[in-house]
């Protein structure tokens, strides 16, 4: 048999080669096939595991929490970020993104050809879609094998994804140094502010960081960030992204040197919601974010002028809606001094004198008192309740209105008494109030100053419906979550208008007599807490402010504590008051002379403490009394006095009436002569005292 020629050797090996090729080709084939179809469908950019976020009205953030592996990896789509970060990622990361799917073979055939002729990597063959890829793994990428998964995820994504789900997938991911994950929370900690609207310069610096986060983390590596950053200026304006100019002048922004703490307002607000809804990822409440930051800053300057481990609290709401639009649960959630991490809006304290207004409106509406009825100021009994005013002073008789506006305590009890503890109490819990109230009994008269709990919520919910006309105004946080209106009244209209109205006159601190703010003021047993509540045409303002521990503050009032923050708060929130709307149809307006005759003087069945006993306290029995008489003539008239009883007195000398319905406590008599004479007064109710004295 003839040997085979070389030549014919060597067709064979050529053969057998391109055989094995071929078989190599199809089993590899085969296998890129199989790994293909066993790959899981790519994660939709719902499925990644965002930070809880809390919102405002108008969507902007509050506050936002870590994930649970420790990222700041917040929500973001790609209308959320300016379309200059994309058209600049794409010029430096992969120009022809919108073309390829998943894998750019003629970048990676580049590659490889300045890999082989420069010994070095000289550019990279990665599109957007393989580093998404390698994000969503978590895991390195050198080896072969690794570098092959990535490949076949690229492609795997692009099949199930859209490319504006693989972008939002890389906003989400990519990595910006530390534990920050994405392109909005990059955004916010190191320019502090959403990634909407960018600068050249901003943007390029967000496209430079996710290539080496740690070593060119700005407030580390200030250098190495800004050679990244301008290279990737140089690559837009080859691209056609920026003109020549703008990156001329993006250089020389100047870079951020500090990292940005997040956004971290309403802290108390955004805890308890994400607590009482722990499932949900994304918060919308209907606070503004500029006005919850305007009042932080207020109330944490105010409360460090009041001293050491003060604190205070304050809501502002529409009282038309009864929106809350701000609150700050104390001056800084942080500040362990003040026991900053208790929400003091939610907290149960005494409120003081701020009921009064409700229950002269009950006495309004009852008929029992006007604005302009006539009340008196002085020492009560009922039974055995002795309330005194707070400067321990009697103003004697005055209007109601005087009396509310100087915040007087008897004539509010004596009126209080009239319409009952249950109604007012009643009328609270109509209004959506939760009281709290010591011991089984049913509630005493102590209530009217102060002596019960009530939150700054609460009372603030009560006094928006005050303002809303006397409706039934529920407060509410959660955006489109508005309780339903039941249509319930706290008061009449004209009651509301009246107690209203009233409140206005009280001295403003802050704006325009043609433009006042209805308000009031209260300071609870002991100077424990201070408080002012007030509202105008659309907006209710509460304000508390004291010790979280409940100690007490000696001198601490309402007044000078509490107002200058309410007038302040009212500042920030607009410049000028909205006024009040006018009085209702039917208001009675009259002066007290010009009033009907059952509402001239207030309808109180209060007990004068001075009534038991009734005793005439001059002269004293049995005494003798140089009056200077002359025969039957005298020179001087005797001077009798009384307490207690019930006013008006009746005099009588020897058992004739010489002084009638006369309400003085004292009398001066004329007596017949000299000799014995027996003084006897009787009151209002028939009580009867009498002594015998001695005249000469």
């Amino acid at each position: 048999m003839a040997r085979p020629r070389k030549t014919d050797r060597r067709r064979w090996w050529l053969l057998a080669g391109v055989a094995g090729l071929c078989l190599t080709g199809a089993l590899t084939t085969g296998k890129f096939v199989t790994d293909f179809h066993a790959l899981e469908r790519g994660p939709l950019p719902s499925e990644v595991t965002t930070s809880t976020v809390v919102l405002d009205r108008k969507g902007r953030l509050l506050r936002a929490f870590t994930t649970p592996d420790e990222k700041w990896r917040l929500p973001v789509s790609v209308e959320d970020i300016d379309p200059l970060y994309w058209a600049m990622l794409k010029a430096y990361e992969d120009r022809r993104f919108e073309e390829h799917d998943g894998v750019d073979f003629k970048a990676l055939a580049r590659a490889a050809m300045q890999f082989a002729l420069n010994g070095r990597i000289i550019s990279g063959g990665s599109t957007l879609t393989m580093q998404v890829a390698r994000l969503l793994e978590e895991q390195p990428t050198r080896s072969l094998s690794a570098k092959y998964r990535q490949l076949l995820l690229a492609l795997k994504l692009e099949g199930d994804l859209t490319k504006d789900q693989i972008l939002q997938l890389y906003a989400l991911r990519a990595p910006f140094g530390g534990n920050l994950e994405g392109i909005r929370a990059a955004s916010l900690t190191w320019f502090g502010k959403e990634p909407k609207r960018l600068t050249p310069a901003e943007a390029a610096l967000l496209v430079a960081l996710p290539q080496s986060p740690e070593t060119r983390r700005p407030d580390r590596h200030g250098a190495a960030a800004k050679a990244a950053r301008d290279r990737v200026l140089e690559r837009a304006v080859v691209a056609g992204v920026l003109s020549e100019d703008d990156s001329n002048a993006a250089r020389n922004e100047a870079m951020p040197s500090v990292r940005r703490p997040m956004p971290f307002l309403a802290a108390h607000v955004a805890r308890s919601e994400t607590l009482a809804s722990p499932g949900l990822q994304q918060h919308l409440l209907t606070l503004d974010a500029d006005l919850q930051s305007a009042l932080e800053s207020l109330l944490k300057t105010r409360v460090g002028a009041l001293g050491p481990k003060r604190s205070a609290a304050i809501i502002v709401a529409d009282h038309s809606t009864g929106e809350i639009l701000a609150s700050v649960g104390s001056p800084d959630l942080l500040d362990d001094d003040r026991l900053g991490h208790v929400d003091m809006t939610g907290a149960v304290r005494s409120p003081g004198s701020t009921l009064k207004p409700f229950i002269y409106a009950l006495a309004f509406e009852e008929g029992i008192a006007h604005p302009e009825s006539l009340i008196d100021d002085r020492p009560i009994d009922i039974g055995g309740y002795k309330p005194t005013n707070f400067d321990l002073a009697y103003q004697g008789q005055v209007s109601v209105r005087e009396a509310l506006q100087m915040s007087l305590n008897t004539p509010a009890i004596q009126l209080l008494e009239a319409v009952g503890p249950a109604r007012l109490v009643a009328r609270m819990k109509r209004g959506g109030a939760e009281l709290a109230i010591g011991g089984r009994e049913a509630p005493g008269l102590a209530i009217g100053l102060g002596g019960l709990g009530l939150s700054l919520r609460d009372l603030t919910g009560l006094y928006a419906s005050l303002a809303n006309g006397g409706r039934v105004t529920p407060l509410y946080i959660k955006s489109g979550l508005a309780p339903e209106r039941t249509g319930l009244r706290l008061l009449e209209d004209v009651a509301a208008w009246h107690a209203a109205d009233i409140l206005t006159g009280l001295p403003q601190p802050k704006f325009a007599a043609d433009a006042h703010i209805a308000y009031k003021t209260g300071t609870a047993y002991g100077y424990r807490d201070a408080w002012a509540l007030g509202f105008d045409g659309r907006h209710v303002i509460g304000v508390w402010a004291g010790r979280v521990d409940g100690t007490p503050v000696p001198g601490m009032t309402g007044s000078e504590v509490a107002v200058p923050i309410l007038f302040d708060a009212f500042q920030r929130l607009k410049p000028a008051p909205v006024p009040l709307p006018p009085a209702p149809q039917g208001t009675l307006k009259a002066t007290t002379a010009a009033l009907p005759l059952p509402l001239r003087n207030a309808r109180v069945r209060a007990v004068d403490a001075r009534q038991a006993p009734l005793e005439i306290s001059y002269p004293p029995a049995a005494s003798t009394i140089d009056l200077g008489l002359t025969g039957h003539q005298s020179s001087q008239a005797l001077v009798v006095k009384v307490r207690g009883g019930k006013r008006p007195y009746t005099w009588l000398v020897d058992g004739t009436p010489v002084a009638e319905n006369d309400f003085r406590s004292s009398a001066s008599l004329m007596p017949r002569g000299a000799g014995v004479v027996r003084i006897t007064v009787v009151d209002q109710t028939g009580a009867s005292a009498s002594v015998e004295a001695f005249l000469r």
